[in-house]
């Protein structure tokens, strides 16, 4: 890293996106304030404002891989404290639909623990650099800007505990990390900014999650079970066990089908999925607490790559940009992937051009999945979107890789590689995997 970039650099917002954020804001500015509307300091257990804290989390391999960049010895750490480190590959009970993936041995690594387990131990490690202040239980009320709104130079915040007067907080950079409620598309228009653009995709989906801890005997042995829902089977779910010995398993449905929070009803909904295998670990497991449920409208894209004028000292990470839908579990790979484009931008020792950045952001961390999951989500009938020539053919073609991958594991492992963010998706249409998939759709049996 060259010199310093500046002197103090503001991240609005401790999620994990804030908190990565100011890990390689770090490397290149002499203080980082962080700035939460929660006590952050009140242990590890949910906090508000993650209200999807409590449903299962996944950490993908590449997010695996970034995070170990940020913090060395990360996974480490991570299994040393109790976090199940696997295989992603070889124990995995992956199901497309109701076909089970071919398993292999495979170098990819999964962390499963709980999202406030995780965020914790990233937050531990972001305390520890020189610099760094979490600002607890202040709230963001607005941006502060130069005269003429061409650079924001600050933010005013409300302690949140004694209610008191706002105060401003002059940094030379600011970074938005407020997830999808932030208010700077507001912002940015009442400062006489374009309005970003929004793509949605309303997918409508709804799931919940309950605790267990399996029985001594069991079957189950704490392998993750994933099954992803299809339009022939529209229900999907996935249990992992995470620390402390804990299983969480969660189900989903999309277009409004919300899984119940009634222990037996929630049972019932486990048992209507294509395969059996959630709902016997249910019958297996002794529960820890009711289920919780949380719903997810739409994924949202906010466009801002695509303005012609936007502020200096201003950028954004996180969902603040980009939410997807959880049922893929990128969130926090995205999270990671846009720090390391953060970094990026900070290398030479200037500060960050924020259109450069933003279009820099899109490309190499946002566009990748949105496409992916877009084409994904729309195989669904009732969800409403344009389907392109090209949406169909890459559905097509999935249709045909999934079904290759039921028999072959060199392509299970592939695609389970472009489904981790290890691969990108144009992997899957190497020679290689191309002919495989091709030769068993042709034979219309097993390999």
């Amino acid at each position: 890293m060259a010199d310093r970039v500046g002197d103090h650099a503001l991240v609005l917002g401790g999620s994990i996106a804030g908190l990565l954020a100011a890990r390689v804001l770090s490397e290149a500015y002499t203080r980082v304030t962080v700035v939460d509307r929660d006590e952050l300091s009140g242990g590890p257990g949910p906090r508000r404002g993650v209200p999807q804290g409590r449903q299962i989390h996944g950490l993908s391999p590449r997010g695996q891989q970034a995070l170990e960049e940020l913090f060395p010895g990360f996974t480490e750490q991570m299994a040393g404290e109790g976090a199940p480190v696997e295989d992603t590959v070889a124990r995995g009970d992956w199901f497309f639909g109701a076909r089970p993936l071919r398993k292999a041995p495979s170098t990819l690594v999964t962390v499963a623990s709980s999202r406030p387990f995780l965020e914790s131990r990233i937050r531990a490690r972001v305390r520890e650099l020189p610099g760094v202040t979490l600002l607890e239980a202040h709230e963001v009320t607005a941006l502060t800007t130069a005269p003429g709104h061409g650079r924001v130079d600050g933010a005013r915040v409300r302690d949140r505990a004694t209610g008191g007067t706002e105060r401003e907080i002059e940094a030379d950079l600011v970074v938005d990390a407020m997830g999808r409620g932030t208010r700077t598309p507001s912002w940015l228009t009442a400062l006489g900014y374009p309005q970003v653009q929004e793509d949605r995709l309303e997918i409508g989906v709804g799931y919940a999650t309950r605790e267990y801890r399996v029985r001594p005997g069991a079957r189950y042995d704490g392998r993750a079970i994933i099954v992803i829902a299809s339009p022939e089977n529209p229900r999907g779910g996935i249990c992992a066990q995470i620390e402390r010995g804990r299983i969480q398993l969660t189900v989903n449905g999309v277009l409004g089908d919300m899984p119940p929070t009634d222990p037996g009803e929630f049972e019932a909904y486990a048992k209507s999925l294509p395969v059996p295998d959630l709902y016997e670990v249910t019958q297996q497991a002794e529960p820890l607490g009711d289920p919780v449920a949380h719903r997810f409208p739409a994924s949202v894209r906010r466009r801002y790559e695509k303005l012609s004028r936007f502020p200096d000292g201003l950028l954004l990470v996180g969902d603040a940009v980009c939410s997807f839908n959880p049922v893929y579990a990128q969130g926090m790979t995205m999270a990671a992937l846009g720090a390391l484009t953060l970094r990026g931008h900070l290398r030479d020792g200037t500060e960050p051009r924020p259109l450069p950045y933003l279009r820099d952001l899109a490309r190499e961390a946002i566009a990748p999945c949105w496409d992916t999951n877009s084409v994904n989500d729309l195989r669904f009938p009732g969800v409403k979107g344009h389907r392109t020539p090209k949406t169909r053919f890459i559905q097509a073609y999935s249709g045909l890789v999934q079904r290759a991958a039921a028999q072959d594991a060199v392509v299970s492992h592939a695609l389970i590689r472009v489904l981790s963010l290890a691969d990108p998706g144009t992997a899957l249409l190497r020679p290689r995997i191309l002919l495989r998939v091709l030769s068993n759709a042709l034979a219309g049996k097993p390999r």
